[in-house]
């Protein structure tokens, strides 16, 4: 019976300190400065976005653009953003204060690179 009460002991310790232990998505909390690009002319390109990362979620930080997603543990980010009609998905990874990736929306699609504000 010593063995099965320090088998729940430890597992009860190791519980305890995963629900301390901060999540590591919150590494990239803050507000990020996202620039979009395409490849097609047709497209907008150049546009900037600014978005906040609280926990791992994304939101907006402008009201006439709503972002939505989650970041994951080791940095990849995928995001929805829209305006209006228009609606764009969005994936890559962030590092540290930069990150990159790709999107696409019904028409177009292209690269975009983020910096922490």
């Amino acid at each position: 019976m010593g063995s099965f009460r320090k088998i729940t002991t430890t597992v009860s310790v190791l519980a305890a300190l995963a629900l301390a232990t901060p999540s590591a998505a919150a590494t990239f909390d803050g507000d990020w400065n996202v620039q979009i690009t395409s490849s097609n002319a047709a497209c907008t390109s150049g546009a900037s976005v600014s978005i906040e990362i609280n926990n791992g979620q994304v939101a907006s930080n402008n009201s006439a653009v709503t972002a939505s997603g989650r970041v994951a543990e080791a940095g990849a980010i995928r995001v929805t953003l829209a305006s209006g009609m228009k609606r764009a998905v969005g994936s890559g990874y962030l590092s540290g204060t930069s990150g990159s990736g790709t999107w696409r929306a019904a028409l177009c699609s292209g690269t975009w690179t983020a910096q922490r504000i």
